[in-house]
C-alpha cells in the first residue's frame, strides 16, 4: 500500500531556502509533493520550477508578474494568485499539510498567520515574522495548536536539543560563525565593499541574510526569534562565535550539562528535519568526520565593532513595536548598501538612528506592527 504524500506549499520558492527545499523534496518524492509555489517576480526561475514540480497553485507579487509568466495550459497549474492576499490563500489551502515560510522580510507575517489559523504545520524560515510580530504569532499558534518547526540552523538545533529537556533549560547558547569579518577592527570594517560582504566563509545563502551575517544583525534577529520560539528571557540567551559552523547551537541545563547539535553547515539538514519531524530519513548531505576536523574554535562577539548585535538585544528588551522598527530599518539599510548608496559601517548607524526616533507602542496589535514597519522604512529612506 502506497503511503500518502505530504502536500507542501513553499512561500519563497526562488530564494536560497526555497530552492534547497525543492532539492530535498526531489530526493524524497515518495514522501512529499509540491502543491504550491510562491515567488516575488523571478518569473523565469518560477517557470522552470513549475515545469519540474508541477504545482497546482502559484503566487507572484502582482498581476503584471503573472502576465509575464504567460500561458500555463498543460502545466498542471489550476490557479495563479497575486499579492499578499494570494500568499495568504496559498498558505491556507485545505489540502496543504506543510507550509514552508521562506519569504524574505516582514511580508511573511500575514501568510504565516494564515497558515497557523488553519492549523497547518509551519516550517518557519522567515525570521522577520517572529522578530516583528513574535508575541502575536506565538499566541495564535498556542491557541490553534499549530506546530511551528524552525528552519534556521540555530533554532532547529535548539529545538532538537530541547526534545524532552525543555523544563530543565537554563540558558541558550546561540552560535555564530562571525561572518567574513569576525577578526576585523572597526577601522578595517570601513574598507568593506559589497563583494567582500557577500563572501560568507561557511554558508551559501541569499544576499540579504549574507550581509546580515557580516554585520551580525542576523544573529541579533535570531536572538529575538529564540526568545519567542522558546519562551526564554534575553538575559538567558548568549551569542558565541564558533568559527567553523560545526556546532549549530547549544543548550545549558540546570544541572550544568550542555547539549549541542553538530553537523555540516548545510541548510538541507534543518529543512528536511522540519518536513519530516518527528521522523528522520536519509539525507544526501556529506557526513561530518571528526577525525579530519582538527579543532573547533570559540570566541566572544565584539559588539563595539559590530553594534548591530547590541541593537537587536536592545530592541528585543524594549519590546512592543521596537523589534519591527529594527527589522524594517535594517532591511532598507541593507538594500541601500546592496545598491552601493551607503557604506557597510553605516548600516547599523542608520538602524540605531531610526530606533532613537521611534515612540514605542508597548502592546501592539498587528495593524500597529505593520504601521511601525512602514514608518521605519520611510524614516530610514529619509536618512540615506
Amino acid at each position: 500500500m502506497n503511503k500518502k504524500k505530504s502536500n507542501v506549499i513553499i512561500l519563497g520558492s526562488t530564494g536560497s531556502i526555497g530552492r534547497q527545499a525543492l532539492d530535498v523534496i526531489r530526493m524524497h518524492s515518495d514522501s512529499f509533493r509540491v502543491l504550491g509555489l510562491a515567488a516575488k517576480d523571478e518569473v523565469e526561475l518560477l517557470r522552470e520550477q513549475i515545469e519540474l514540480y508541477r504545482p497546482e497553485y502559484i503566487s507572484l507579487a502582482d498581476k503584471e508578474s503573472i502576465k509575464k509568466l504567460g500561458e500555463l495550459g498543460g502545466s498542471g497549474v489550476k490557479k495563479a494568485l497575486p499579492g499578499v492576499e494570494g500568499l495568504c490563500e496559498l498558505a491556507s489551502l485545505p489540502e496543504a499539510d506543510i507550509v514552508l515560510a521562506a519569504l524574505s522580510g516582514a511580508i511573511g507575517i500575514l501568510p504565516t498567520l494564515a497558515a497557523i489559523k488553519v492549523r497547518k504545520r509551519v516550517a518557519l524560515a522567515n525570521k522577520e515574522t517572529l522578530v516583528a510580530a513574535g508575541d502575536i504569532v506565538m499566541q495564535e499558534a498556542r491557541q490553534q495548536g499549530a506546530l511551528i518547526i524552525p528552519v534556521d540552523s540555530e533554532h532547529s538545533a535548539i529545538f532538537q536539543c530541547l526534545a524532552g529537556e525543555a523544563r530543565h533549560l537554563q540558558r541558550i547558547w546561540l552560535t555564530a560563525s562571525g561572518g567574513p569579518f569576525r577578526d576585523f577592527t572597526r577601522e578595517q570594517l570601513k574598507a568593506v565593499n559589497l563583494e567582500m560582504a557577500l563572501q560568507h566563509p561557511n554558508w551559501s545563502m541569499g544576499p540579504k541574510i549574507t550581509i546580515d551575517s557580516a554585520t551580525l544583525m542576523n544573529k541579533g534577529l535570531e536572538v529575538i526569534e529564540a526568545h519567542h520560539l522558546f519562551g526564554v528571557g534575553y538575559n538567558e540567551i548568549e551569542v558565541l562565535l564558533q568559527a567553523e559552523s560545526i556546532i549549530h547551537s547549544m543548550v545549558e541545563l540546570q544541572d550544568g550539562a550542555f547539549l549541542a547539535h553538530l553537523g555540516r553547515p548545510d541548510m538541507r539538514i534543518p529543512i528536511q528535519y522540519a518536513l519530516t519531524y518527528p521522523e528522520r530519513i536519509e539525507s544526501p548531505v556529506e557526513r561530518l568526520d571528526f577525525r579530519t576536523l582538527g579543532a573547533i574554535h570559540f570566541g566572544r562577539p565584539d559588539t563595539q565593532a559590530f553594534p548591530a548585535l547590541a541593537l537587536a538585544y536592545e530592541a528585543g528588551k524594549a519590546g512592543g513595536t521596537m523589534p519591527a522598527v529594527l527589522n524594517a530599518a535594517n532591511e532598507v539599510a541593507v538594500n541601500s548598501f546592496r545598491q552601493r548608496r551607503i557604506d557597510f559601517t553605516r548600516i547599523p548607524l542608520l538602524v540605531e538612528r531610526v530606533m532613537e526616533m521611534h515612540d514605542i507602542v508597548k502592546q501592539p496589535d498587528l495593524d500597529s506592527i505593520l504601521a511601525a514597519d512602514a514608518w521605519a522604512r520611510v524614516r530610514c529612506q529619509e536618512l540615506i
